[in-house]
């Protein structure tokens, strides 16, 4: 639990220290937020605030779980590695787009399918690492399973092939919905602190109630124990960007901090065997995402809008809802969320004999 704690703390510390500087270092470069021409008139104001931001989302991050493991003299598991090396492609793959917005003056930066590639990669590459490196405890566990899980591996197989299409498909998929969320001051980086502060609950759990160790309810994990430092670091350092990123923002965490966001949460989910929970905990990421899938898709067919804009903050913007308005009952949501889906996992947990 130690170990949790000075993850969260330290991550805290790095991300509300040093976000000052990071904001005045890319206000020298000109590294300012371009905005959508077509998107609602109040965000206009915001042009030129800093964006990128979330390379100090993601260096909080790192520093959090090396300072833990240096201060409890642990070494890093395989688990946790894979996790933050995924979060840290994606963030890579983030960077690139805003930075070539940036250089061009305009709200377009990677192609889509350089994009995609680039998530592909980092996918693939977590993939085929996460099925190799078994333990040597109880079940000889690797970081993931093939079969697709709820909040335990279910019976449903994927095979080689078949997870790691399954697991770009959650990496690219997760982190594009954050992506589409980081529409508002604050939103997604809110958000994010309370799904990962979910993370830290569960996988510490997992780690009281590992099989073998215990004689009722029990989870086959790998390393759940420094799965909860990594999501305990993830959350300090979101709530110490938060600081600054809540409205009016002064400076936003761009494609770099919502890839990396949801590449985390992604991995995190596999590596916690609670694939199609992560659904449930971030409902609020869920339902943005299918704003925006079912205002196209009924366009494309109908011809007619659903929302006054997609995602769907904005469709309450142009509703004439104020800003913080949105973000606060948007957050309220989520929290809700969250609530729900620990909810279910421990009533499985209660529900369920040994699974040994």
């Amino acid at each position: 639990m130690k170990s949790v704690l000075i993850a969260a703390l330290a991550s805290l510390l790095v991300a509300v220290l040093t976000t000052p500087a990071v904001i005045r270092f890319f206000r020298r470069q000109g590294y300012g937020q371009e905005i959508r021409d077509d998107g609602p008139q109040s965000h206009h104001a915001k042009r030129g605030t800093p964006t990128m931001g979330g390379t100090v989302i993601i260096v909080a991050t790192l520093v959090g779980y090396l300072v833990a493991h240096l201060i409890r003299q642990t070494g890093p598991t395989v688990s946790g590695l894979l996790v933050l090396m995924t979060m840290t492609g994606l963030g890579l793959v983030g960077f690139l787009d805003d930075f070539l917005k940036i250089r061009h003056q305009r709200n377009l930066g990677l192609s889509k399918t350089a994009k995609l590639v680039g998530q592909a990669s980092v996918a693939v590459v977590f993939a085929v690492l996460a099925r190799q490196f078994r333990s040597g405890d109880v079940g000889h566990l690797r970081p993931a399973s093939d079969h697709i899980s709820f909040i335990h591996d279910s019976t449903i197989g994927l095979g080689v092939l078949g997870f790691v299409i399954w697991a770009y498909l959650m990496i690219s998929g997760t982190s594009n919905a954050v992506n589409l969320t980081d529409g508002l001051d604050g939103l997604a980086t809110g958000v994010s602190a309370m799904v990962f502060g979910a993370y830290v609950i569960i996988a510490f759990w997992q780690f009281g109630n590992r099989c073998g160790e215990v004689a009722t309810s029990c989870y086959l994990v790998r390393d759940p124990l420094d799965i909860a430092v990594v999501a305990a670091a993830a959350m300090g350092a979101c709530f110490g960007f938060l600081w600054w990123n809540a409205p009016p923002a002064r400076i936003f965490m761009g494609d770099t901090g919502s890839l990396a966001l949801g590449g985390a949460f992604a991995t995190i989910a596999i590596t916690t065997r609670t694939e199609l929970l992560l659904v449930v905990l971030g409902g609020l990421f869920a339902a943005v995402t299918l704003s925006v899938i079912v205002q196209i898709a009924l366009f494309r067919t109908t011809g007619r809008r659903v929302f006054r804009m997609a995602p769907l903050h904005h469709h309450f913007e142009l509703g004439g809802w104020e800003e913080v308005t949105i973000l606060i009952r948007f957050w309220i949501l989520a929290g809700l969320s969250v609530a729900f889906g620990l909810g279910l996992f421990y009533a499985e947990f209660l529900a369920h004999g040994s699974l040994a």
